[in-house]
């Protein structure tokens, strides 16, 4: 067996399989599970003949473990966590590692990784993407934390990560709470992804009329070029997926039109609003899910304002032209993420290494892409950029494609296909290339009704004017 031996509390889907990956790569693994049954289930699975040890108890499970110990956390965020660190600490000592694994929200990792370090225990926290799958055959790991837990566990860690051309996918991202916090922006920008490609779609289906077989080659041919990646190949799976349930026709189209969400999304969208970061396109994903919620509503307000019976966008040249919408979309909602996730870093002193959180993203996590290389690369060559959008890499990339953009946001709003995410990418693009924006309208109001004072563009100071 290998020098290092982990404790696993939690055995759902994503802590058994996470569980697996490590014994596979010859580490010891404990496993406990607040319900008995489901740790002696596991064992009965995968224990005869390998690295696993089941405990009934985490005071069992700490006993069994050498030191330092080695503890990591896959329960719900929130209380749980906080509930088996409490059960933990009388069975730790001086140096032992808690690592949680779960998507928990970075302000509780701050202080969980603060209230440890005063009694002398390690803290990672650490998020994990790639889902079921990826948990056991190999995630996106985003550790941050105490660096000498790190550095113990590097072994672990990079033998259990995704492999991609450029190295085992995970870092050390930084201290406090920067890995949940480096987590939740993926999940954020996993939001724009999806909302984006969902649009294409709905731009393609209902607006041109395009058959889901013949959307299907579409999605597989982007999955060959410069969009290439995970959720474009499974959207390509999904509109070549019959009904599993004996109707007629694709799975998809007798799928709730209801989108759900855990809150990560939510989250991010709170720390851009926290940060003065603006993350237009995530923000306009998360509001897609809520309004896709209310059904009932969305059929009553169908009645009352009718979308259009018939909708005929020229399907002339439009499946390259929304390709080109999509990219260009996407490049602008990773350069809100990656600032968001710059500001945080430089406020809370985090110092993350952008370009180490994109090339760790490049496989196992669900974001995954051959355009990672690209953001890696900007970022190496322009480490202190404001803005992705605005590096050599990327900024002809958008430039060329910005008449095609348009055009494919107004085809949508005239035929009334909401296109909430890829407007929203090209109104951030548009302010920000904007040489003068009409905030100075906004200052003057203020200063008018509450006497908020204004900045000239000619001279210094601040200034209040008698506007009546």
């Amino acid at each position: 067996m290998a020098e290092r031996t982990v404790g696993l509390i939690g055995l759902g889907t994503m802590g058994a399989n996470l569980a697996r990956n490590i014994e596979s790569h010859g580490f010891e693994v404990y496993v406990q599970n607040r319900t008995s049954e489901v740790m002696r289930d596991f064992m009965s699975k995968y224990g005869e003949g390998s690295g696993f040890k089941g405990a009934e108890t985490v005071d069992e499970l700490a006993a069994m473990l050498p030191t330092p110990r080695v503890i990591i956390l896959m329960v719900p965020a929130g209380g749980p966590v906080d509930a088996v660190i409490d059960e933990l600490l009388p069975s730790l000592s001086a140096g032992d590692i808690i690592v949680d694994g779960g998507n928990s929200n970075y302000h509780e990792t701050e202080e969980r990784f603060r209230c440890l370090a005063s009694k002398g225990v390690e803290y990672l926290g650490m998020g994990v993407s790639g889902g079921e799958e990826g948990a056991l055959k190999g995630p996106s790991l985003m550790p941050g934390g105490s660096k000498d837990a790190y550095d113990y566990l590097e072994p672990v860690l990079t033998a259990t990560a995704a492999d991609a051309d450029t190295g085992p996918c995970v870092t050390y991202v930084g201290p406090g709470g920067s890995g949940h916090f480096v987590k939740m922006v993926h999940n954020g920008i996993e939001y724009g992804d999806m909302q984006l490609i969902a649009e294409a779609y709905d731009l393609l289906r209902r607006g041109c009329g395009i058959r889901s077989e013949r959307l299907a080659e579409v999605f597989t041919a982007w999955n060959r070029g410069e969009l290439e990646s995970y959720l474009i190949e499974i959207t390509a799976d999904i509109l070549r997926t019959k009904d599993d349930q004996g109707q007629d026709g694709l799975l998809l189209d007798y799928i709730l039109d209801e989108a759900e969400q855990k809150g990560t999304g939510r989250w991010t969208t709170t720390a851009g609003m926290d940060y003065s970061v603006p993350i237009p396109t995530i923000t306009a994903a998360v509001d897609a899910r809520f309004l896709s919620a209310p059904r009932s509503l969305r059929l009553q307000a169908h009645k009352l304002l009718p979308d259009r019976d018939e909708i005929d966008i020229d399907d002339v040249g439009m499946i390259d032209k929304v390709g080109e919408a999509l990219y260009a979309s996407k490049i602008c909602s990773y350069a809100q993420g990656f600032a968001l996730i710059a500001t945080a870093s430089e406020e809370l002193h985090w110092d993350v290494d952008l370009a180490e959180v994109a090339r760790i993203w490049k496989n196992g996590c669900i974001i995954r892409a051959r355009f990672l290389d690209d953001v890696t690369a900007a970022y190496k060559a322009e480490p202190r950029t404001p803005n992705l959008a605005l590096t050599d890499r990327f900024v002809g990339e958008i430039a060329s494609r910005i008449d095609d953009w348009t055009e494919v946001v107004i085809a949508g709003m005239r035929s009334g296909i909401p296109v909430p995410a890829m407007s929203a990418s090209l109104a951030y693009l548009n302010s920000l290339r904007t040489e003068r924006l009409p905030a100075n309208l906004i200052q003057a109001q203020r200063d008018y009704f509450g006497a908020h004072t204004y900045q000239r563009l000619d001279r210094d100071g601040t200034y209040h004017a008698k506007w009546y």
